[in-house]
Formats: C-alpha cells, sequence, structure tokens
C-alpha cells in the first residue's frame, strides 16, 4: 500500500512537471525601425524631442486591443520587446529627421540654447475590435524658455492587413507615422526656426 501511494504520488508530479515545462513564453514585438535621417551640416535650428507620456493603461508589457467600446485588454502572450514609450520616442525622432531634413532633430537630453522641444501625449495606441490600429494623443511645442508655441492633438487609424498581432503592430507603426507626419506638417507650417 505505502510503495503504491509512493508510485501514484511520483507520477502526480511527472505529469504537473510535464505540464509546468510546456508553457510557451510570450511573443515579443518591436515596431519596425527606420535608420535617422544624417544631421544637416548647417542646420537651421534644433528640435529636441521629449519622451512620450502614455496613458497609464498603455504603459504596460501587452499589447493593448480595445475589445468593444468601453473594455480594453493587454495582452499576455503578445507583448513589447521594449519599452512602448521607448520605440515610440526613436520612431517618431526618425520619421521627423525625415520629413524636417534641415533640423537636427535630438532625444531629450541636456540644455540645448535656441531648441524647441516637442512634447508628446499619447492617450491610445491600441487595436480596435473593428480591426483599425488607433494613434492619438496631443502634441505641445515650446520655445527654449519653456514658453508654449503650438499645441494640437493628432489622430490616426490604419486598417490591419490581415488577422494577428503582427499585422496590429504594423498597422500601429503606420498610425504612428501618420501622426508623425502630421506634426512634422505644422511645424514646418509654423516657420518657427526662421
Amino acid at each position: 500500500m505505502f510503495t503504491w501511494m509512493r508510485y501514484s504520488l511520483l507520477l502526480i508530479c511527472l505529469l504537473l512537471s510535464a505540464c509546468a515545462s510546456s508553457v510557451t513564453p510570450p511573443a515579443r514585438y518591436m515596431l519596425p525601425s527606420d535608420p535617422l535621417a544624417s544631421t544637416p551640416r548647417q542646420p537651421e535650428g534644433t528640435l529636441i524631442v521629449s519622451a512620450p507620456r502614455l496613458a497609464h493603461y498603455l504603459d504596460v508589457d501587452g499589447i493593448v486591443m480595445q475589445l468593444d467600446d468601453i473594455t480594453l485588454n493587454a495582452a499576455r502572450e503578445h507583448q513589447w520587446a521594449e519599452g512602448l514609450g521607448r520605440q515610440l520616442e526613436r520612431r517618431v525622432r526618425a520619421n521627423l529627421s525625415k520629413a524636417l531634413p534641415t533640423l537636427r532633430v535630438m532625444r531629450g537630453e541636456g540644455d540645448q540654447s535656441n531648441a524647441l522641444t516637442l512634447r508628446l501625449n499619447v492617450d491610445q495606441f491600441q487595436g480596435r475590435f473593428d480591426g483599425i490600429a488607433v494613434a492619438s494623443g496631443q502634441w505641445q511645442l515650446l520655445n527654449d524658455a519653456g514658453e508654449l508655441l503650438e499645441m494640437e492633438t493628432f489622430y490616426a487609424e490604419t486598417p490591419l492587413a490581415e488577422d494577428g498581432y503582427p499585422a496590429l503592430v504594423r498597422a500601429l507603426s503606420d498610425s504612428w507615422d501618420q501622426a508623425a507626419e502630421l506634426i512634422a506638417t505644422k511645424i514646418r507650417q509654423g516657420d518657427y526656426f526662421d
């Protein structure tokens, strides 16, 4: 009787360890990256891009899906490989460098005299139940004294080319690129660097 219980216990432990070891790690995703454009030798000005402030529900590892008009879900099996804020900052700098080739576009490090600062607040960066990837929020442009020069909202959406998280990440990236182009256009129209 004692031997039978010992074997039964050993068998249960083996089955439990087999189940535990078969858990697959989550898939990790990065936004597609573009190289930064080269900095002009004689730039007309410097634009510093601050790290975006994310809505609290976006500052998580899981990619966020909006399941209906009020329900949001951060995926457990599909996560960002790097913090979303860092990825968004890097991508917007690359896009602004290309769209504003006469400017030096930099990370928000150190003190730069006569530089303008771009601040971003990201309110939405998620897939939606209707197959749309949405990026929205607000941007602010400040002079070197911290005075507000421009403040606008942005909203961009991209339909997913197919089902699945890889398609969602690519569509989110496209929406973010559209937002960066809107910002670049407003900065160009403002003639802030003359």
